[in-house]
């Protein structure tokens, strides 16, 4: 095989690597997703969502409420728009890494990590930012909004087109870029160095020394343990620009003005309102969510990389 359809494999690999992963975390953890969505837009003024007191009273609200229908609102974009971002960052990732890296044995340093995952999230931000508008504003349907109601991912995209036009679909791409550049920067960085530290322990306790061209020493708790960690990091550090972008995304009141104009108008009703904890709305059930889910990723991620590269060996 040559080094070209070498490259070229193992670059689609980590892409259906990173789609499998993200479509069985969302279909783990969506319910939580809808919660937090709900938390970061309720600024404590005149909204049309419910108040809720924590994750569980909200998770139980909307059950009763709603319904399974509720807590499963915005799903399909969210699946869609998950596993699409996994694939896309995943994909981009590796080709970034392999083109700032022309030997595959030769370890990236941390600036080199940190700029492979900078790119490749703010290529999936551009791709994916309809995506995530549709499921905020899908998540934030209740029985109290007196707006017609969007029925789906579809119908929603053609109401925005037509009532706000086709740049309403970019809402919050400045904070989105920021928390996808941020977050996946912090995140994949501090995961390829604790994955560097757990395979040089390993690598001392059995005596042998590992490269990236060797048997993968790492196991499904390493991986959980590895994705955790690196998702938490990330979460404390970029949790405010969720809250920005979901404020942002919301829809228009029934007579077309929106509740913020930009991120600054955010950042500074937040600050003046609400305080330094405006910001950190509903990151009770985003750790909830994501650190589990994180780890779920990664394990699903590691785990179908592995069996892909299995399979082109015996091809």
């Amino acid at each position: 095989m040559s080094a070209s359809m070498s490259q070229s494999n193992w670059q689609w690999e980590n892409a259906i690597a990173g789609a499998v992963a993200g479509f069985a975390t969302v279909a783990a953890t969506h319910p939580l997703d809808v919660v937090r969505t709900r938390f970061q837009v309720n600024d404590g003024r005149v909204s049309n969502l419910p108040i809720y007191k924590n994750t569980a009273h909200a998770i139980s609200a909307i059950a009763r409420i709603e319904g399974l229908k509720g807590l499963y609102a915005g799903f399909f974009p969210s699946v869609l728009g998950s596993t699409v971002s996994w694939g896309l960052y995943f994909f981009f990732y590796g080709r970034a890494k392999e083109r700032y890296s022309k030997d595959r044995d030769k370890q990236l340093s941390p600036g080199l990590h940190l700029a492979s995952a900078a790119e490749a999230g703010a290529l999936v931000c551009l791709c994916t930012n309809p995506i995530w508008l549709v499921k905020t504003r899908l998540q934030l349907q209740t029985p109290l909004h007196q707006t017609q109601a969007y029925s789906g991912l579809y119908d929603a995209l053609k109401t925005i087109m037509k009532d706000e036009g086709w740049s309403a679909l970019y809402k919050g791409i400045v904070p989105g870029l920021f928390l996808q550049v941020s977050h996946g920067a912090i995140q994949f960085t501090a995961y390829e160095e604790l994955r560097k530290v757990i395979v040089d322990y390993k690598s001392k306790g059995s005596r042998r020394n590992y490269k990236t061209s060797d048997a993968d020493p790492l196991n499904s708790v390493d991986y959980a343990v590895l994705g955790g960690s690196s998702k938490l990091a990330a979460i404390i550090l970029t949790y405010p620009f969720q809250v920005i972008r979901a404020r942002l995304q919301q829809r228009p009141s029934t007579d077309g003005v929106p509740k913020y104009m930009d991120s600054w108008h955010v950042v500074k009703e937040t600050a003046r309102f609400e305080g330094f904890g405006g910001f950190y709305r509903g990151i009770t059930p985003n750790f909830l969510k994501n650190v589990p889910a994180a780890s779920i990723t990664f394990v699903v991620y590691e785990n179908v990389l592995k069996l892909l590269k299995l399979t082109r060996r015996n091809d």
